[in-house]
């Protein structure tokens, strides 16, 4: 059985009561507790929303960390990775669609178009107190995905387009200046970092890829997330050695095969210092 990178989930991880539809709506906090593999690092293959009601976390894309409060709306598109951090009290509405469910009503660039879901812009938008229209509109989502109708699918699709045009309207028309290249660089490593941890470990191979230099790539970094670039390499293959360990039967040697090591001794050392902790240590404390 081939191993994989950090998983990528479909909309049929998320079966709903009724016969499956390439939508789903839920409340944030029945969500994490059915579903409870959404809260490490995953990436999904459909568009997601989440509107913040109540609460505090964190939410973490493609690097960067968000903080979660209310009336908060993050955008994630597929492919981008992400997990939270949820506070007791948080709480909050999520919607998923796939990109072809949307388009079969509104075709074109439009879903394509709209500023959070492109990674030059934050996928965060915090509505003001005095917004009093979104809110209601994933309620109804909410109620349309869990109250099954002929016309659902084209009810749902005509809110969803509510939101996001509403949303569209808040959405500052550029991102401030002084944070919007970093960020968005940071995303792009972060982008290309989950796509080559297997093959490209230096900071320079990433570097090379963004067009810039080491340096500036390990102070773009340090400056945004407080860590060099190479820590964030070493972070990312031993998260994804230790799912492997974790949730699958792979021997250590198999492991480090699909980590791109030609050399098992070479893992074990390789996890030992980035770890702590060697690889059957680690499996063993699971």
């Amino acid at each position: 059985m081939k191993a994989t990178g950090l998983p990528v989930l479909a909309l049929a991880s998320f079966p709903p009561a009724q016969a499956p539809v390439p939508y789903y709506a839920e409340r944030l906090e029945t969500h994490v507790v059915r579903f409870p593999h959404v809260n490490v690092p995953h990436a999904h293959d459909f568009y997601l929303l989440l509107y913040v009601t109540e609460g505090t976390g964190t939410h973490t894309v493609d690097l960067v960390t968000y903080e979660l409060q209310p009336g908060s709306v993050f955008f994630l598109a597929p492919g981008q990775v992400h997990h939270w951090q949820l506070g007791p009290e948080a709480r909050g509405l999520l919607v998923f669609f796939s990109a072809d469910f949307y388009l079969f009503r509104y075709p074109g660039s439009g879903l394509y178009a709209y500023p959070f879901f492109d990674s030059a812009h934050p996928p965060v938008l915090v509505l003001p107190p005095a917004e009093t229209q979104i809110k209601p509109l994933f309620e109804h989502l909410l109620t349309e995905y869990q109250t099954p109708h002929a016309n659902q699918a084209e009810v749902f699709r005509s809110y969803l387009h509510l939101v996001l045009e509403l949303a569209a309207r808040y959405y500052p028309a550029q991102p401030a200046a002084d944070a919007s290249l970093p960020l968005q660089q940071i995303r792009q490593f972060g982008a290309l970092l989950n796509e080559h941890y297997r093959t490209k470990r230096s900071v320079r191979d990433y570097a090379d890829l963004l067009h810039l230099s080491a340096n500036h790539l390990n102070a773009l970094c340090r400056r945004v997330l407080n860590k060099t670039a190479s820590a964030l390499i070493h972070e990312r293959v031993v998260t994804e050695a230790q799912r492997l360990l974790s949730h699958s039967a792979l021997g250590v040697a198999q492991v480090a095969y699909e980590l791109g090591f030609e050399d098992a001794s070479y893992f074990v050392r390789y996890f030992r210092k980035y770890a702590g902790t060697t690889p059957e240590a680690f499996r063993q404390q699971r």
